[in-house]
Protein backbone atom coordinates (compact mmCIF):
# COMPACT_ATOMS: atom_id res chain seq x y z
CA UNK A 1 0.00 0.00 0.00
CA UNK A 2 2.80 2.43 0.78
CA UNK A 3 4.87 1.29 -2.00
CA UNK A 4 1.47 2.38 -4.60
CA UNK A 5 1.28 5.60 -2.52
CA UNK A 6 4.95 6.40 -3.38
CA UNK A 7 4.52 5.28 -7.09
CA UNK A 8 1.60 7.74 -7.43
CA UNK A 9 3.33 10.64 -6.12
CA UNK A 10 5.98 9.88 -8.19
CA UNK A 11 3.92 9.86 -11.20
CA UNK A 12 2.27 12.91 -10.20
CA UNK A 13 5.53 15.05 -9.82
CA UNK A 14 6.39 13.89 -13.40
CA UNK A 15 3.63 14.71 -14.96
CA UNK A 16 3.76 18.05 -13.74
CA UNK A 17 7.74 18.29 -14.63
CA UNK A 18 6.67 17.57 -18.36
CA UNK A 19 3.49 19.90 -18.30
CA UNK A 20 5.64 22.88 -17.04
CA UNK A 21 8.63 21.65 -20.06
CA UNK A 22 6.21 21.67 -22.58
CA UNK A 23 4.68 25.33 -21.25
CA UNK A 24 7.79 26.76 -21.53
CA UNK A 25 8.40 25.40 -24.81
CA UNK A 26 5.43 26.45 -26.03
CA UNK A 27 6.29 29.99 -24.64
CA UNK A 28 9.31 30.45 -26.57
CA UNK A 29 9.06 29.16 -29.47
CA UNK A 30 5.20 29.99 -30.67
CA UNK A 31 3.90 33.53 -31.65
CA UNK A 32 2.16 35.95 -28.79
CA UNK A 33 -0.32 35.70 -31.57
CA UNK A 34 -0.75 32.45 -31.08
CA UNK A 35 -0.59 32.86 -27.17
CA UNK A 36 -4.01 35.12 -27.19
CA UNK A 37 -5.90 33.07 -29.37
CA UNK A 38 -5.13 29.99 -27.12
CA UNK A 39 -5.47 31.90 -23.64
CA UNK A 40 -9.07 32.95 -24.60
CA UNK A 41 -10.57 29.59 -26.15
CA UNK A 42 -8.61 28.22 -22.46
CA UNK A 43 -10.76 30.21 -20.87
CA UNK A 44 -14.14 29.48 -22.85
CA UNK A 45 -13.42 25.86 -22.05
CA UNK A 46 -12.59 26.64 -18.70
CA UNK A 47 -15.83 28.16 -17.48
CA UNK A 48 -18.45 25.48 -19.38
CA UNK A 49 -16.35 22.90 -17.36
CA UNK A 50 -16.28 25.16 -13.98
CA UNK A 51 -20.07 26.81 -14.38
CA UNK A 52 -20.43 28.66 -11.08
CA UNK A 53 -20.13 32.62 -10.65
CA UNK A 54 -18.37 34.57 -7.93
CA UNK A 55 -19.53 38.22 -6.60
CA UNK A 56 -17.29 40.43 -4.48
CA UNK A 57 -18.61 42.27 -1.92
CA UNK A 58 -15.98 44.86 -0.43
CA UNK A 59 -16.47 46.27 2.90
CA UNK A 60 -15.22 49.78 1.57
CA UNK A 61 -16.46 51.74 -1.56
CA UNK A 62 -15.11 55.05 -3.14
CA UNK A 63 -11.09 54.68 -2.56
CA UNK A 64 -12.16 53.35 1.05
CA UNK A 65 -13.66 56.58 1.84
CA UNK A 66 -16.95 54.70 3.19
CA UNK A 67 -18.29 51.38 4.96
CA UNK A 68 -20.59 49.72 2.35
CA UNK A 69 -24.36 49.57 3.32
CA UNK A 70 -24.49 45.90 1.32
CA UNK A 71 -21.44 44.89 3.36
CA UNK A 72 -23.04 45.54 6.82
CA UNK A 73 -26.44 44.08 5.66
CA UNK A 74 -25.22 41.07 4.84
CA UNK A 75 -22.97 40.97 7.28
CA UNK A 76 -26.25 40.66 9.23
CA UNK A 77 -28.14 38.55 7.11
CA UNK A 78 -25.61 35.43 7.66
CA UNK A 79 -25.33 35.83 11.36
CA UNK A 80 -28.39 33.95 11.50
CA UNK A 81 -27.15 31.03 8.99
CA UNK A 82 -23.84 31.45 10.99
CA UNK A 83 -24.52 30.44 14.23
CA UNK A 84 -27.09 27.07 12.77
CA UNK A 85 -24.31 25.90 10.18
CA UNK A 86 -20.64 27.41 10.62
CA UNK A 87 -18.28 25.51 12.39
CA UNK A 88 -16.00 28.72 13.24
CA UNK A 89 -17.62 31.48 14.55
CA UNK A 90 -16.86 35.20 15.98
CA UNK A 91 -18.92 36.84 19.00
CA UNK A 92 -19.97 39.90 19.65
CA UNK A 93 -22.18 41.66 22.05
CA UNK A 94 -25.04 44.25 21.32
CA UNK A 95 -27.61 45.67 22.81
CA UNK A 96 -27.43 46.97 26.61
CA UNK A 97 -24.40 43.99 26.41
CA UNK A 98 -27.19 41.77 26.74
CA UNK A 99 -27.32 39.96 23.17
CA UNK A 100 -24.89 37.85 21.87
CA UNK A 101 -24.26 37.85 18.02
CA UNK A 102 -22.81 35.12 16.29
CA UNK A 103 -20.87 35.35 13.19
CA UNK A 104 -18.67 33.40 10.53
CA UNK A 105 -15.03 33.54 10.54
CA UNK A 106 -12.74 34.47 7.87
CA UNK A 107 -11.96 32.04 5.43
CA UNK A 108 -15.40 30.03 6.33
CA UNK A 109 -17.53 29.07 4.21
CA UNK A 110 -21.57 28.46 4.85
CA UNK A 111 -24.56 27.50 2.47
CA UNK A 112 -27.91 28.76 1.79
CA UNK A 113 -30.87 27.82 0.15
CA UNK A 114 -33.48 30.35 -1.66
CA UNK A 115 -36.50 29.25 -3.92
CA UNK A 116 -34.69 26.12 -4.34
CA UNK A 117 -31.61 27.83 -5.22
CA UNK A 118 -28.35 26.65 -3.38
CA UNK A 119 -25.55 29.35 -2.71
CA UNK A 120 -22.27 29.67 -1.14
CA UNK A 121 -21.49 33.05 0.92
CA UNK A 122 -18.14 33.00 2.52
CA UNK A 123 -16.22 35.60 4.46
CA UNK A 124 -12.78 36.28 3.66
CA UNK A 125 -9.78 39.37 4.29
CA UNK A 126 -6.41 40.04 2.49
CA UNK A 127 -3.46 41.72 4.66
CA UNK A 128 -0.60 43.69 3.07
CA UNK A 129 1.58 41.23 1.40
CA UNK A 130 5.07 43.31 2.73
CA UNK A 131 5.75 44.78 6.10
CA UNK A 132 8.16 47.22 6.03
CA UNK A 133 9.25 49.54 9.14
CA UNK A 134 7.61 52.79 8.46
CA UNK A 135 6.52 55.44 11.09
CA UNK A 136 3.33 55.72 9.55
CA UNK A 137 0.58 53.40 10.11
CA UNK A 138 0.79 50.46 7.18
CA UNK A 139 -2.07 49.80 5.19
CA UNK A 140 -5.38 48.17 6.76
CA UNK A 141 -6.81 44.71 6.13
CA UNK A 142 -9.28 44.38 3.06
CA UNK A 143 -12.39 42.81 4.28
CA UNK A 144 -14.87 40.95 2.00
CA UNK A 145 -17.93 38.96 1.27
CA UNK A 146 -17.96 35.95 -1.39
CA UNK A 147 -21.26 34.37 -3.05
CA UNK A 148 -21.01 31.55 -5.24
CA UNK A 149 -23.95 30.08 -7.24
CA UNK A 150 -24.04 28.18 -10.62
CA UNK A 151 -24.32 30.24 -13.73
CA UNK A 152 -28.22 29.06 -14.61
CA UNK A 153 -29.43 30.91 -11.65
CA UNK A 154 -28.08 34.50 -12.13
CA UNK A 155 -31.87 35.76 -12.93
CA UNK A 156 -32.77 34.83 -9.52
CA UNK A 157 -29.71 35.52 -7.45
CA UNK A 158 -29.20 39.31 -8.91
CA UNK A 159 -33.42 39.79 -9.50
CA UNK A 160 -34.93 38.32 -6.40
CA UNK A 161 -32.42 37.16 -3.47
CA UNK A 162 -29.70 39.92 -3.47
CA UNK A 163 -32.80 42.14 -2.42
CA UNK A 164 -34.13 39.92 -0.45
CA UNK A 165 -30.56 39.60 1.95
CA UNK A 166 -30.38 43.59 2.07
CA UNK A 167 -33.84 43.60 3.16
CA UNK A 168 -33.45 40.81 5.72
CA UNK A 169 -30.11 42.03 7.12
CA UNK A 170 -31.89 46.03 7.32
CA UNK A 171 -33.94 44.42 9.77
CA UNK A 172 -32.08 42.83 11.70
CA UNK A 173 -30.15 45.51 12.35
CA UNK A 174 -33.09 47.36 13.13
CA UNK A 175 -33.84 44.56 15.91
CA UNK A 176 -30.16 44.72 16.95
CA UNK A 177 -30.01 48.26 17.14
CA UNK A 178 -27.55 49.97 20.46
CA UNK A 179 -27.65 53.76 20.39
CA UNK A 180 -24.28 55.03 20.16
CA UNK A 181 -22.05 58.18 21.54
CA UNK A 182 -19.36 58.59 19.12
CA UNK A 183 -16.37 60.92 19.87
CA UNK A 184 -13.45 62.04 16.85
CA UNK A 185 -9.89 61.70 18.91
CA UNK A 186 -6.15 62.04 17.31
CA UNK A 187 -4.98 58.31 16.37
CA UNK A 188 -2.15 57.47 17.37
CA UNK A 189 0.92 55.93 14.31
CA UNK A 190 4.18 54.44 14.93
CA UNK A 191 6.18 55.92 18.49
CA UNK A 192 2.59 57.80 19.16
CA UNK A 193 2.78 60.30 16.19
CA UNK A 194 -0.72 61.93 15.54
CA UNK A 195 -1.68 60.49 12.53
CA UNK A 196 -5.20 61.36 11.77
CA UNK A 197 -8.68 61.68 13.50
CA UNK A 198 -11.28 58.83 13.62
CA UNK A 199 -14.41 57.89 15.83
CA UNK A 200 -14.53 55.98 18.96
CA UNK A 201 -17.41 55.34 20.44
CA UNK A 202 -19.52 54.20 23.63
CA UNK A 203 -23.18 52.30 24.29
CA UNK A 204 -25.47 55.75 24.74
CA UNK A 205 -27.43 55.32 27.30
CA UNK A 206 -28.32 59.17 28.76
CA UNK A 207 -32.30 58.73 30.22
CA UNK A 208 -33.62 61.92 29.36
CA UNK A 209 -37.10 62.25 27.36
CA UNK A 210 -39.82 64.82 26.28
CA UNK A 211 -41.63 63.53 29.91
CA UNK A 212 -38.46 64.39 31.97
CA UNK A 213 -37.25 67.93 30.18
CA UNK A 214 -38.43 70.83 32.04
CA UNK A 215 -40.19 73.19 29.16
CA UNK A 216 -42.42 75.04 28.32
CA UNK A 217 -45.28 72.35 26.63
CA UNK A 218 -45.96 74.70 24.17
CA UNK A 219 -42.20 74.78 22.79
CA UNK A 220 -42.23 70.85 23.61
CA UNK A 221 -45.04 70.03 21.18
CA UNK A 222 -43.65 72.53 18.66
CA UNK A 223 -40.04 70.78 18.27
CA UNK A 224 -41.34 67.29 18.76
CA UNK A 225 -43.61 68.28 15.75
CA UNK A 226 -40.72 69.51 13.53
CA UNK A 227 -38.81 66.13 14.59
CA UNK A 228 -41.40 63.98 13.34
CA UNK A 229 -41.78 66.06 10.34
CA UNK A 230 -38.21 65.40 9.25
CA UNK A 231 -37.76 62.12 9.84
CA UNK A 232 -40.34 61.34 7.78
CA UNK A 233 -39.48 63.71 4.91
CA UNK A 234 -37.63 62.15 2.92
CA UNK A 235 -39.75 62.46 -0.36
CA UNK A 236 -40.19 66.07 0.61
CA UNK A 237 -36.17 66.21 0.65
CA UNK A 238 -35.93 64.84 -2.96
CA UNK A 239 -38.96 66.53 -4.01
CA UNK A 240 -37.57 70.52 -3.33
CA UNK A 241 -33.61 69.13 -4.16
CA UNK A 242 -32.07 69.52 -0.88
CA UNK A 243 -29.68 67.36 1.18
CA UNK A 244 -31.93 65.34 3.93
CA UNK A 245 -30.66 67.29 6.84
CA UNK A 246 -31.77 70.20 9.33
CA UNK A 247 -29.45 72.62 11.93
CA UNK A 248 -30.36 72.96 15.32
CA UNK A 249 -28.77 76.17 17.66
CA UNK A 250 -29.57 75.73 21.35
CA UNK A 251 -28.28 78.84 22.78
CA UNK A 252 -28.35 80.28 26.44
CA UNK A 253 -26.76 80.36 29.89
CA UNK A 254 -24.69 77.36 31.43
CA UNK A 255 -26.89 75.09 32.71
CA UNK A 256 -30.01 75.47 30.84
CA UNK A 257 -30.08 72.31 29.02
CA UNK A 258 -28.66 72.37 25.71
CA UNK A 259 -26.76 68.80 25.93
CA UNK A 260 -29.76 67.28 27.56
CA UNK A 261 -31.96 68.26 24.89
CA UNK A 262 -29.64 66.55 22.36
CA UNK A 263 -30.12 63.62 24.51
CA UNK A 264 -34.17 63.88 24.50
CA UNK A 265 -33.76 64.52 20.67
CA UNK A 266 -31.48 61.13 19.92
CA UNK A 267 -33.58 59.21 22.44
CA UNK A 268 -36.44 60.49 20.63
CA UNK A 269 -35.53 59.67 16.81
CA UNK A 270 -33.10 56.71 18.27
CA UNK A 271 -30.72 58.38 16.21
CA UNK A 272 -26.70 58.00 16.85
CA UNK A 273 -24.95 60.94 18.31
CA UNK A 274 -21.37 62.21 16.85
CA UNK A 275 -19.69 65.01 19.07
CA UNK A 276 -17.28 66.29 16.83
CA UNK A 277 -14.58 68.44 19.09
CA UNK A 278 -13.17 70.74 16.18
CA UNK A 279 -10.10 71.32 17.87
CA UNK A 280 -8.83 67.77 17.36
CA UNK A 281 -9.55 68.53 13.62
CA UNK A 282 -6.32 69.46 11.41
CA UNK A 283 -7.94 70.99 8.78
CA UNK A 284 -11.13 70.97 6.03
CA UNK A 285 -9.78 67.80 4.23
CA UNK A 286 -10.27 66.06 7.53
CA UNK A 287 -12.89 67.63 8.33
CA UNK A 288 -14.96 66.38 5.16
CA UNK A 289 -13.70 63.01 6.05
CA UNK A 290 -15.38 62.65 9.22
CA UNK A 291 -18.11 63.67 7.98
CA UNK A 292 -18.28 61.06 5.50
CA UNK A 293 -18.06 58.29 7.88
CA UNK A 294 -21.10 59.51 10.18
CA UNK A 295 -23.79 57.23 9.52
CA UNK A 296 -27.39 58.14 8.46
CA UNK A 297 -30.25 58.75 11.59
CA UNK A 298 -27.75 60.67 13.28
CA UNK A 299 -27.29 63.97 15.51
CA UNK A 300 -23.74 65.51 14.85
CA UNK A 301 -23.40 67.56 17.55
CA UNK A 302 -20.77 70.73 18.23
CA UNK A 303 -20.83 72.15 21.57
CA UNK A 304 -19.69 75.28 22.23
CA UNK A 305 -18.73 76.59 18.51
CA UNK A 306 -18.33 79.83 19.86
CA UNK A 307 -15.20 78.54 21.93
CA UNK A 308 -14.47 75.30 19.58
CA UNK A 309 -12.50 77.73 17.12
CA UNK A 310 -11.93 81.19 16.35
CA UNK A 311 -14.22 81.88 13.89
CA UNK A 312 -14.62 85.37 14.56
CA UNK A 313 -12.63 88.23 13.65
CA UNK A 314 -10.16 87.49 16.74
CA UNK A 315 -8.59 84.62 14.88
CA UNK A 316 -6.35 86.83 12.40
CA UNK A 317 -5.50 88.85 15.19
CA UNK A 318 -4.17 85.63 16.79
CA UNK A 319 -2.43 84.92 13.92
CA UNK A 320 -0.49 88.85 13.62
CA UNK A 321 0.60 87.51 17.35
CA UNK A 322 1.87 84.23 16.17
CA UNK A 323 3.86 85.39 13.42
CA UNK A 324 5.08 87.74 16.29
CA UNK A 325 5.94 85.85 18.53
CA UNK A 326 7.45 83.62 15.98
CA UNK A 327 10.08 86.52 14.90
CA UNK A 328 10.82 87.04 18.28
CA UNK A 329 11.72 83.52 18.42
CA UNK A 330 13.88 82.96 15.36
CA UNK A 331 17.43 83.73 17.33
CA UNK A 332 16.68 80.29 19.77
CA UNK A 333 15.37 77.54 17.49
CA UNK A 334 15.09 74.76 20.57
CA UNK A 335 13.00 77.16 22.02
CA UNK A 336 10.95 77.82 18.99
CA UNK A 337 10.72 74.33 17.99
CA UNK A 338 9.20 73.01 21.56
CA UNK A 339 6.86 76.00 21.79
CA UNK A 340 5.84 75.17 17.93
CA UNK A 341 4.91 71.27 19.00
CA UNK A 342 2.90 72.43 21.74
CA UNK A 343 0.40 74.75 19.88
CA UNK A 344 -0.50 72.84 17.12
CA UNK A 345 -3.63 74.62 16.16
CA UNK A 346 -6.58 73.27 14.01
CA UNK A 347 -6.58 75.04 10.67
CA UNK A 348 -10.39 74.41 10.00
CA UNK A 349 -11.62 77.75 8.16
CA UNK A 350 -15.00 79.06 9.01
CA UNK A 351 -15.51 78.36 5.43
CA UNK A 352 -14.61 74.57 5.70
CA UNK A 353 -17.37 74.32 8.50
CA UNK A 354 -19.76 76.09 6.15
CA UNK A 355 -19.09 73.41 3.74
CA UNK A 356 -19.51 70.95 6.30
CA UNK A 357 -22.79 72.30 7.18
CA UNK A 358 -24.67 72.13 3.35
CA UNK A 359 -22.58 72.50 0.99
CA UNK A 360 -21.88 69.75 -1.63
CA UNK A 361 -20.17 67.29 1.08
CA UNK A 362 -23.23 67.51 3.76
CA UNK A 363 -25.14 65.81 0.63
CA UNK A 364 -23.18 62.49 1.19
CA UNK A 365 -25.69 60.55 3.21
CA UNK A 366 -29.13 61.60 4.47
CA UNK A 367 -31.42 61.74 7.58
CA UNK A 368 -28.71 64.15 9.39
CA UNK A 369 -29.40 66.48 12.16
CA UNK A 370 -27.02 68.92 13.10
CA UNK A 371 -26.65 71.09 16.45
CA UNK A 372 -24.58 73.92 17.82
CA UNK A 373 -24.51 75.30 20.94
CA UNK A 374 -23.08 78.11 22.22
CA UNK A 375 -23.09 80.59 25.24
CA UNK A 376 -22.94 83.39 23.48
CA UNK A 377 -25.11 83.42 20.47
CA UNK A 378 -24.25 87.44 19.56
CA UNK A 379 -20.48 85.88 18.95
CA UNK A 380 -21.09 83.83 16.28
CA UNK A 381 -20.67 84.85 12.18
CA UNK A 382 -24.13 85.18 10.81
CA UNK A 383 -23.19 83.27 8.33
CA UNK A 384 -22.42 79.88 10.16
CA UNK A 385 -26.56 80.28 11.81
CA UNK A 386 -28.56 82.20 8.88
CA UNK A 387 -31.73 79.83 8.33
CA UNK A 388 -31.14 77.29 6.17
CA UNK A 389 -28.22 76.12 7.91
CA UNK A 390 -29.61 76.63 11.52
CA UNK A 391 -33.24 76.08 10.69
CA UNK A 392 -34.29 76.09 14.35
CA UNK A 393 -33.14 78.89 16.69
Amino acid sequence: MVMMKGEQWSNLGSTMAAIMFVYAMFRQYFPPQLHDYIFRYGKKLSNFMYPYIHVTFDEFIGERMKKSEAFSAIQNYLSDKSSANAKRLKADIVKDSQSLVLSMDYNEEITDEFNGVKLWWSANRTTPKTQQFSFYPGADEKRFYTLKFHKRDRQVITGIYLSHVLKQGKAIAADNRQRKLYSNGAGQGWLGNRSSTTWTHVAFEHPATFDTLAMDEKKKREIKKDLVTFRNGKEYYAKIGKAWKRGYLLYGPPGTGKSTMVAVMANFLNYDVYDLELTTVKNNVELRRLLIETSNKSIIVIEDIDCSLDLTGQREEKKKKKKKDDKNEEGDPISAMSKNEERKESEVTLSGLLNFIDGIWSACGGERIIVFTTNHVEKLDPALIRRGRMDKH
